[in-house]
């Protein structure tokens, strides 16, 4: 048995299960960014221009939402498509609504990045908070400009007049 697997199995089995759907949804909404329009992949969630102001979550919630962004971020390194930032986001985001854990994701964008294919040298990422806690795609979010955030549950209302801090890079 090789030690991937044997580190499968020895998981609590919810996980296990968890990483198995997650699996299966970063599939589904990989598909679904290439066939449905992000309006349609969004319909269910409120959509902000600005930041909105994170809602407090008790100590357990947090706690289910950070493992939950961990283990979608473990499946997405397990597909054999890509499964970067918005197929994540937006697996972990049903996944928290469907345990009524409130939470919103941003998008954001920058300039001069080397590593994207756009002339403009424009890049995108997007990453999902639960509370205080960025629970999936926290590595380099700082370095961009929020242009849009879409809220789930709870009672996210718009931040003070303000744009999520993010570094101006050009």
């Amino acid at each position: 048995m090789t030690s991937k697997l044997r580190k499968f199995i020895a998981l609590p089995s919810c996980y296990r299960l968890l990483l198995v759907r997650a699996w299966f949804l970063l599939g589904w909404y990989r598909a679904g960014i290439f066939l449905l329009s992000f309006k349609r992949l969004t319909a269910s969630l409120r959509h902000h221009p600005l930041a909105v102001l994170p809602t407090a979550l008790p100590v357990e919630l947090r706690d289910k939402a950070v493992t939950t962004g961990y283990l979608v971020a473990l499946a997405a390194r397990h597909t054999p498509w890509r499964s970067h930032c918005l197929p994540q986001v937006l697996v972990t985001q049903r996944l928290l609504a469907n345990s009524d854990i409130p939470g919103q994701f941003y998008l954001g964008v920058r300039r001069g990045c080397a590593l994207t294919d756009d002339p403009a040298g424009l890049s995108a990422h997007a990453w999902l908070q639960c509370g205080e806690d960025i629970v999936n795609g926290a590595a380099g979010h700082e370095q961009y400009t929020v242009v849009s955030t879409f809220s789930w549950g709870g009672a996210n209302r718009p931040a003070a007049s303000h744009m999520m801090p993010a570094r101006d890079s050009g």
